[in-house]
């Protein structure tokens, strides 16, 4: 987030676009609630479903799944035709908008409204109300990055965002919810493909160079792996061994039966977890790992803020913290880690990261800090971006409107888009082990327009068989008004309804991100 959360509550507009937030980020959605009832601030919402957050919204942007960068577009002719965009701002923090300006043009309400199905006086009036607030912020998660569109998708956000100034002040901002607790963290420390601690490319020769000399080894300069390409490598034989850490690709990944076929072609699979989840069940060796409450360390959450995790319970049995697993399959692998505590780790890690360079064990116990924080006099950053961009001048992007790669037809005439369940985590490891939670979800659904369900002959509670291209799962109807006709949702978090057997392991070119938000789908009484 360029923001922090409790910067929702200062925002005039908020933009909410593909994302639940109530069920998915249910903290940050009371913030949102909040700002409104009490802030007076005006929420949009675009979003496929009737979700918690419309019961509050000023206007709901109920447009087809995929049309995001059409329905950004849209709202950014208006504002351009309508005198509405901050020329200072633009002039003075950016660089690319004629380039941006000269596709806007046919992008108009109108037109906007057939691909995506909102009503064109909706996207003039949305436009306006986010476009003339005081201070607006934008809130997305998946929804927008969960596509073959998704980077460009992030950069038409930033154009919003951009072309009105919205951005390095109060109760503004670019804000992406993150899907779990530490996944902030784990991009900041390098769990990417392309990158070492602090986002350094480790194409680049310096950074490398630094990390070669902390770590004492020779470290490549090619971008490894994302999870999606490693997948397709072990299906073709490329891949011999994984070793897949907090992770449930059995459930969590596209198209599963392509997953199991991948995991069962390796010579040699390792998994570490805190309990046998699906696709442990399938490994060589599996290596038992602390749960949160039974570490020290740190987490760094969606708003930038290192917090610290202390130990309150000893975990059970041979488990043991995960950064002392690793360390212990490096001494057996002869390269040896040779570190007493997380602190100490944590130490390494402010030493090679400039963003956390401030951040000691000793300045958290006070309270959490956010990054960047460059020394340790230094407070921290509730708000990027408030001078310059990292770049320097931020950069408008000309991004165009492309249809997802799987569009219905004929034999598959519904749009299936996934998410969550309030109730329900991820893949179910932790949540359906809750007698209360599962009570409340124990199993999955599929949403239906009337006007779909009386297409089908089909009532509240009735089993259905859902295939794709790639699949067929069973599960149950539930009839709302709350899904635009031609469009069905479903929950992700069931293993034995997996709507990952259904979804498309098509991808960003850039992100490397399945589309999982778009599919073609048919439904037959089962």
């Amino acid at each position: 987030m360029t923001n922090s959360i409790e910067d929702l509550a200062e925002a005039k507009a908020i933009l909410v676009i593909g994302s639940n937030t109530t069920d998915a980020h249910p903290i940050i959605g009371y913030q949102i609630k909040k700002a409104v009832r009490e802030g007076c601030a005006k929420l949009i919402v675009a979003d496929p479903r009737r979700i918690n957050l419309v019961d509050y919204a000023d206007i709901w942007l109920e447009l087809k799944p995929g049309t995001n960068i059409a329905l950004l577009n849209g709202l950014m002719n208006v504002i351009m035709s309508e005198g509405l965009a901050d020329r200072d701002f633009i002039a003075a923090r950016t660089e690319g908008f004629e380039e941006l300006e000269a596709i806007l043009s046919k992008y108009t309400p109108d037109v906007v409204e057939k691909i995506t199905g909102v009503a064109a006086d909706d996207i003039r009036k949305a436009a306006g109300l986010y476009a003339t607030a005081e201070n607006a912020a934008i809130c997305y998660t998946m929804g927008i990055t969960q596509h073959t569109s998704g980077t460009n998708n992030v950069l038409a956000i930033a154009n919003l965002a951009m072309m009105t100034g919205n951005l390095g002040k109060i109760g503004t901002g670019v804000n992406p919810l993150r899907g779990q607790n530490n996944v902030q963290g784990a991009c900041d420390m390098g769990g990417l493909p392309d990158v070492f601690t602090g986002y350094r490319n480790v194409a680049d020769n310096a950074a490398r160079d630094k990390f070669e000399k902390a770590w004492g080894v020779n470290l490549s300069g090619t971008p490894g792996l994302t999870v999606t390409e490693i997948m397709g490598g072990a299906a073709h034989g490329d891949i011999k061994a994984l070793y897949i850490m907090g992770e449930n690709p059995v459930l969590s990944d596209p198209d599963i039966n392509h997953v199991r076929e991948a995991l069962g072609k390796l010579d040699f699979l390792v998994v570490q977890d805190i309990f046998l989840t699906e696709t442990a069940e399938l490994a060589d060796v599996v290596l038992p790992s602390a749960a949160f409450a039974e570490k020290e360390g740190t987490f760094t959450n969606t708003e930038r803020r290192v917090q610290r995790v202390r130990k309150a319970a000893e975990a059970p049995g041979i488990a043991k913290p995960d950064w002392q697993i690793i360390a212990e399959i490096g001494l057996a692998l002869r390269y040896p880690m040779k570190y007493s505590s997380a602190e100490e780790i944590f130490e390494e890690i402010r030493t090679l990261t400039p963003s956390y360079t401030g951040i000691t064990y000793e300045r958290l116990e006070e309270g959490s800090l956010q990054w960047p924080c460059p020394s340790t006099d230094h407070p921290g950053t509730p708000i990027l971006h408030t001078s310059a961009f990292t770049r320097g001048k931020g950069l408008f992007s000309a991004v165009e409107y492309k249809a997802p790669a799987e569009e219905t037809d004929a034999e598959y005439p519904l749009i299936l888009t996934t998410g969550r369940s309030l109730w329900q985590y991820h893949t179910g490891t932790m949540t359906r082990k809750s007698a209360g939670l599962e009570a409340l979800a124990p199993h999955n659904w599929i949403e239906l327009n009337p006007a779909d369900a009386k297409q089908y002959g089909l009532a509240d509670g009735d089993r259905v068989a859902v295939a794709s291209r790639r699949g067929t799962i069973t599960t149950t109807v539930k009839v709302t008004e709350g899904i635009r006709p031609g469009v069905v949702f479903m929950p992700f978090h069931y293993a034995e309804s997996a709507a990952n057997v259904l979804t498309n392991t098509a991808i960003d070119p850039v992100a490397k991100i399945p589309e999982y938000k778009v599919c073609a789908v048919k439904i037959a009484k089962s």
